[in-house]
């Protein structure tokens, strides 16, 4: 089968429906899953996309033509789908393209939790079997099953909190869920809990009418932070489509940036668990393994993306992950990544602690100046790195993720793009934001050539 071989990426399978990914293609990869892994069950779920149900249809038969019986969990966010196969130990396949817009599709693929399918470890392997269609012949056709988890899941992730604490200070919520996914089991959720709800576009629609899904786009959340204002309310709460990211709006209107996300929610969770492993990515501010020393905890760096971070999260036992991207994992949901769970952390440490967030980010903001992910297009991103490397071979060099930079006040990550001619930088100075500006238009002047 002729397939564009760009679909397969480093963490999933992603294309444009139906040129680059449609029902054909659909069916092969489900032939080729259970073929590789040698799948006697599958778990499919879908998100909300127009070209959902036909992806999910064809999915659905190569697999059971291919052998294996199916658990249709139907139309749910991702971390639902992560849960079901905790719950249940099989593989799974998430017919989604998370944030991406309304034309694409893709899946996301579990091995067994918390391990995914990734370019190293089985994506190109779908690939090839794809490519070839070089499937043994099946002894029996599977059967289609539904199952329904919601009524596990809202319980599992109210029981992370202390639901009586939020009695003592009664907050406004504004949650925006872009017509995505997470509209319906956040209304589930939140009914369990004293708060005031006012919620933007809950209802799952693929024409996505509103906005588009990714949060960290500013024109896609700039409603939620004047609605925010507009309210006077306590926090603001974002999802992308699929519901695996998580974004927040403090008090004042503010986005708040994933690292200052990930430090507040790492020491707030080593309150509960003292002394435990944090991970955040090569991007972080400096204010993640600052603020984890400082109260007792073990801060470990880790390359980007989610196959990496689960499998170094359960074999470090870590606690809590972050990445400055917006996926926030937990040990206590089997080292996956969830939208819905931060935002109960954070409604639990605001009640609990009588404190607005703009408080907790002013000492951040005070200390520790950063430039946010600045993209840059180049021809020959591997040249630009060694121009870095060689510029700055008086610093501390480090290449787990791309190349990071380090001096006593200021250092900074570069990365290439797994799908695009893109180099990516974050830069940070503990000096002055007037420093960070200086290095950070040094760094692009020799990024950009």
């Amino acid at each position: 089968m002729q397939v564009n071989p760009s679909i397969f990426k480093a963490y999933d399978i992603r294309g444009i429906y139906p040129t680059d990914l449609n029902e054909e293609i659909a069916y092969l990869i489900g032939r080729a899953f259970v073929t590789f892994l040698g799948a006697q069950h599958v778990i499919v779920g879908r998100d909300m996309r127009t070209s959902g149900p036909g992806i999910f249809e064809a999915v659905v038969r190569g697999i059971t033509e291919q052998g294996a019986d199916v658990a249709d969990i139907g139309m749910v966010s991702t971390d639902q789908y992560y849960f079901a196969c905790t719950q249940l130990g099989w593989p799974g396949m998430m017919v989604t393209a998370s944030h991406n817009p309304k034309e694409y599709n893709g899946f996301k693929m579990v091995r067994q939790m918390p391990y995914l399918l990734s370019g190293d470890e089985g994506i190109q392997d779908l690939r090839r079997l794809v490519e070839s269609e070089a499937f043994p012949i099946p002894h029996r056709h599977g059967s289609v099953n539904p199952f329904d988890f919601q009524d596990q899941f809202v319980a599992k992730v109210l029981s992370l909190i202390d639901v009586e604490s939020l009695k003592g200070r009664r907050l406004k919520v504004v949650a925006d869920t872009g017509n995505g996914m997470v509209g319906p089991i956040l209304k589930t959720v939140y009914e369990h809990l004293p708060i005031d709800l006012i919620g933007l576009y809950l209802d799952p629609d693929g024409t996505l009418p509103n906005h588009g899904l990714d949060p960290l786009q500013p024109e896609n959340r700039a409603e939620l932070q004047q609605r925010v204002k507009d309210e006077g309310a306590d926090i603001g709460f974002a999802f992308d489509g699929d519901g695996d990211r998580f974004f927040a709006i403090d008090d004042r209107g503010e986005f708040i940036s994933g690292d200052f996300l990930t430090a507040i929610l790492g020491r707030y969770l080593l309150e509960k668990e003292p002394e435990s492993k944090t991970l955040y990515d090569v991007r972080a501010s400096w204010a993640v393994p600052d603020g984890i020393k400082a109260d007792g905890g073990i801060p470990l760096i880790e390359r980007v993306g989610h196959a990496f971070i689960k499998r170094r999260m359960a074999d470090e036992g870590a606690i809590f992950a972050g990445e400055v991207s917006g996926h926030y994992y937990f040990k206590s949901f089997n080292y996956a990544d969830s939208g819905l769970i931060p935002s109960l952390y954070i409604m639990e440490l605001l009640a609990k602690r009588g404190i607005k967030m703009s408080q907790l980010l002013d000492e951040l903001e005070a200390k520790y100046f950063i430039s946010g992910e600045i993209n840059s297009k180049v021809d020959d991103a591997q040249g630009r790195l060694a121009a870095l490397a060689e510029r700055y071979a008086d610093a501390k060099i480090e290449r787990i993720d791309g190349i990071s930079i380090s001096y006593d006040t200021w250092h900074f990550n570069v990365r290439t793009s797994n799908t695009e001619p893109l180099i990516r930088l974050n830069l940070e100075s503990i000096v002055s934001r007037e420093d960070m500006e200086q290095k950070r238009d040094e760094v692009l002047a020799i990024i950009r050539g």
